[in-house]
């Protein structure tokens, strides 16, 4: 199965932007859809953003919509999450996942089988 490593995480300020990026290695990185999900500390982990296997459909969580902005370059085995506009809220340790196929829908954790160890980011206000 595909192994996944997420970058670009840190400290910025309110209104700032981010991109993370995450690598995967192994299988066919086209096989997958994936998905970036987020968690707080004492909170659930939680959909942000999700992609089909070639890009062509998008998923957003309502409290993102508008500013994240999810892409794949299935060349580079690589899916992208820009963040701009961040808010103190947006802090979290974010992790990207993939998925074999979304049977219930690209937001429900247990459609992945494959998870990065997260990275974090944090918004100062």
């Amino acid at each position: 199965q595909v192994h996944l490593v997420e970058s670009g995480g840190g400290l910025v300020q309110a209104g700032d932007s981010l991109r993370l990026s995450c690598l995967a290695s192994g299988r066919t990185f086209s096989d997958y859809a994936m998905g970036w999900f987020r968690q707080a500390p004492g909170m659930e982990r939680e959909f942000v953003a999700a992609i089909n296997w070639n890009g062509a459909s998008k998923y957003y969580a309502g409290s993102v919509k508008g500013r994240f902005t999810i892409s794949r370059d299935n060349a580079k085995n690589t899916v992208y999450l820009q963040m701009n506009n961040l808010k103190p809220e947006d802090t979290a340790l974010y992790y990207c996942a993939a998925a074999s196929s979304w049977s219930r829908g690209p937001s429900f954790e247990n459609e992945y089988n494959v998870w990065g160890q997260g990275t974090q980011v944090t918004v100062s206000s």
